[in-house]
């Protein structure tokens, strides 16, 4: 199962898998890409939206976005949910504009970095982030951002370095160690991947992302009451037990998928 395309009810979904290797940066700028509410259109966090939220704050901002498409702040918004609303393509064609308008704000490549990853275009992503990266003053964004990639591309080791490196910038930083527990957790190695999501989760700046990814991690190591819970802080109660519903009937396939292969092989053997 390809972890980036993992698609759980909405909440847990679009913000734990999808780039909570938090590809989420606003590259060097305050105003977080994938996090946090989107603005004038309502103070409701992203997050926590349902998908028809998601998809009438997208029509809305698009409407502020055709009157004005070179406003930098708009377009990056515009873009960001859109690929919350499934929309990705369009979402990479808007940042791909911009990217053209804007061909060395570090702002605006990190953003189009995020966008050619959600699309699949890791390499051109990876060039993007870096192009955005400044040597001499690095950014733990940026640094963080460029290890999410890393490690869609399976590239652990050298991704976890670089979280480390973020930390090194920005000690305790939530999303840095989100990132880090979330490359455990999609190697496979729950234990390690809960440990640093709980020391995610109990800094001072924790986000709703955060802490769904925790209740991910916790789920899938089957204690389902204990990430209900953990999601019930973030989500409404029908979302969470969704979310918790989605992952049980997950973890139960992949338990039959398994004994079915057991099964193969022990007829293989007798054959």
């Amino acid at each position: 199962m390809r972890a980036r395309r993992v698609r759980l009810s909405r909440g847990l979904s679009a913000t734990a898998i999808l780039m909570a290797l938090a590809l989420g940066v606003s590259g060097c700028g305050t105003d977080k890409m994938s996090t946090g509410s989107i603005g004038r259109t309502s103070s409701q966090p992203v997050e926590t939206m349902s998908s028809g939220q998601i998809h009438a704050a997208a029509v809305a901002i698009g409407q502020t976005y055709a009157r004005n498409p070179s406003d930098k702040r708009i377009a990056i918004k515009y873009a960001t949910v859109l690929q919350m609303d499934g929309d990705a393509d369009q979402s990479l064609a808007v940042m791909r504009k911009l990217a053209i308008a804007y061909p060395k704000d570090r702002d605006v490549l990190a953003a189009y970095g995020k966008s050619l990853a959600a699309n699949g275009q890791l390499a051109p992503a990876l060039d993007a982030v870096r192009r955005a990266q400044t040597p001499e003053y690095p950014d733990w964004r940026l640094v963080s951002a460029e290890g999410a990639i890393l490690d869609q591309m399976n590239q652990k080791d050298d991704a976890r370095q670089l979280y480390r490196k973020a930390l090194e910038l920005k000690p305790n930083e939530p999303s840095v160690l989100s990132n880090l527990g979330m490359s455990y957790l999609l190697e496979g190695d729950l234990r390690t991947a809960e440990t640093y999501l709980r020391s995610a989760a109990a800094q001072p700046g924790a986000d709703s992302r955060v802490r769904q990814n925790l209740a991910l991690a916790v789920g899938l190591q089957g204690r389902f009451d204990e990430a209900e819970k953990i999601a019930a802080q973030e989500l409404p109660p029908d979302q969470a037990q969704a979310n918790v519903a989605y992952l049980r009937s997950m973890l139960s396939q992949q338990n039959a998928w398994n004994q079915l292969k057991k099964g193969d092989k022990k007829a293989a053997s007798t054959n």
